[in-house]
């Protein structure tokens, strides 16, 4: 089982950046490719950008691609998001989560964190 937790969110200006964690639990985190999602009331979860197990693949959505970038250390069990040149329609919660095979369908994921707030100014 791999719990997650994510952190570093916040308020920022348009235009600034911020950098996610997911924090692992579990000797087998390895094993699992790391996606984050995000979400704003009233909308479904989106893919936002996902990474291999061994960190070699990585994968954006349309709207972050040349702005937010997918990192993992497996000695630390930790994916990162960076996330820059971010904009008001980028605020959201931003989830992380673990699945055997990464895929932006929220259901082929085993486990979820609980979330972090991003906050954008314009």
């Amino acid at each position: 089982q791999v719990q997650l937790v994510e952190s570093g969110g916040g308020l920022v200006q348009a235009g600034g950046s911020l950098r996610l964690s997911c924090a692992a639990s579990g000797r087998t985190f390895s094993r699992y490719a790391i996606s984050w999602f995000r979400q704003t009331p009233g909308k479904e979860r989106e893919f936002v950008a996902a990474i291999g197990r061994s960190g070699g693949s990585t994968y954006y959505a349309d709207s972050v691609k040349g702005r937010f970038t997918i990192s993992r250390d497996n000695a630390k069990n930790t994916v990162y998001l960076q996330m820059n040149s971010l904009k008001p329609e980028d605020a959201a919660v931003y989830y992380c989560a673990a699945a055997r095979h990464a895929t932006e369908s929220t259901l082929g994921y085993d486990y979820w964190g609980q979330g972090t707030q991003v906050t954008v100014a314009p």
